[in-house]
């Protein structure tokens, strides 16, 4: 299960650190390994949320989202998209900020620190909006119940996420973008740019989210029209909803934007570590690989269903993020604070499932998914 699981990712490990050692030498081969550690420790949460996603899917979508996806998510965002930034915030053709990214490295991160306040404000409101929206949703199990029973309660009050989101963005822009100021005879002000691309993060949620909902909307209702076929899902223990034709597109599509946001911190918190564009595209394309596994993995082990707080660890984890991002607008964040956080998180949803299933056990009470079952843990 494990070889089949993760053979990809060691097969890309080995080839990856072989050809670091090759263009770089042992300290290329050091940073490159750096670099995997990095992406993964910053994006466990990305795997979790994708696995409460992907099992919903069917056979076939998770092999596109396994497949495509995978080079959407490494030749994409850990690769392509750290020149797309660069060409984009210093208005280049993309030719000339490939040959600035591999001739002219000092300048190509100079540019890309430049672009930092509008990557970190599209992202940390792309993922700001999908933790407001888990949050203020009710849920059967409860994880933090002091906190999450009273905004549930507070989410029943219609575009509560994104007239928070829109707060939050307005502060973000007046008290942590860089103000104008006057330096060799121009101005830079990044107000404009943080409300704009904050913007564009919050209709990119809401336009693919909605798509996404939609379809899987019109397929729940499907599905209660076959409800024998439904129980017979159950009782054979496969997922209830399997998505598929346009649900699954829109669902696809709102996985790949979710797993580019997840990797702004990792592509700009790269440039912390080496400024090279091959090392940087070997280490975190090993690193996306690591994720898109566990993600099978937690789909296939169905670990979601055995730990049930997982999935709100991962939420938590993804509303640090969303913080730290935005935070870093203006102030730096040490990239080993950012990895530290998520990894605590779910850490510690993970110690409390356990906590849960053992008390269960104890007391002989059936884990049926109700939050009077989540009572039984908790301490939370």
């Amino acid at each position: 299960m494990i070889l089949r699981t993760f053979g990809w990712s060691f097969a890309v490990t080995a080839l990856g650190l072989v050809a670091a050692l090759l263009y770089g030498g042992w300290v290329g081969f050091g940073i490159v390994a750096i670099l995997s550690v990095l992406e993964i420790s910053l994006s466990f949460d990305n795997a979790v949320v994708n696995a409460g996603i992907l099992k919903k899917m069917n056979a076939f979508w998770q092999k596109i989202f396994l497949t495509i996806g995978i080079l959407i998510a490494v030749f994409g965002m850990r690769l392509v998209f750290p020149v797309v930034i660069v060409a984009v915030s210093a208005g280049l053709g993309p030719i000339e900020a490939v040959d600035l990214a591999l001739n002219d490295k000092d300048r190509y991160q100079e540019l890309v620190t430049d672009a930092h306040a509008s990557i970190a404000s599209f992202g940390g409101m792309f993922l700001l909006m999908i933790f407001l929206d888990f949050i203020f949703e009710d849920r059967d199990i409860k994880w933090l119940r002091w906190i999450e029973r009273p905004l549930a309660r507070l989410g029943k009050v219609e575009m509560l996420s994104v007239c928070i989101a829109l707060i939050v963005l307005m502060i973000s822009a007046l008290y942590l973008a860089p103000q104008a100021h006057q330096h060799g005879g121009t101005h830079a002000d990044k107000t404009e740019t943080v409300l704009l691309s904050g913007i564009a993060g919050l209709i990119t949620y809401l336009v693919v989210g909605g798509l996404s909902g939609f379809f899987e909307g019109k397929l729940d209702e499907e599905e209660e029209r076959e409800h024998e076929a439904e129980e017979a899902a159950k009782r054979s223990g496969k997922p209830v909803i399997l998505l598929a034709g346009k649900a699954a597109f829109f669902m696809f599509l709102y996985l790949e934007v979710l797993d580019a946001s997840f990797s702004f911190d990792g592509v700009i918190g790269a440039f912390a570590i080496t400024n090279d564009i091959v090392l940087m595209a070997l280490g975190l394309g090993i690193g996306a690989m690591y994720v898109r596994s566990i993600t099978v993995y937690l789909v296939r082990q169905g670990t979601l269903e055995d730990y049930v707080y997982l999935e709100h660890g991962a939420h938590y984890a993804i509303g640090a993020l969303a913080a730290i991002l935005l935070i870093t607008i203006r102030f730096e964040v040490n990239e080993f604070v950012t990895g530290l956080v998520g990894v605590v998180l779910i850490g510690w949803s993970f110690w409390s499932s356990v906590r849960r299933n053992r008390a269960l056990v104890a007391s002989g009470h059936k884990g049926d998914g109700s939050d009077d079952a989540s009572k039984v843990t908790s301490g939370a």
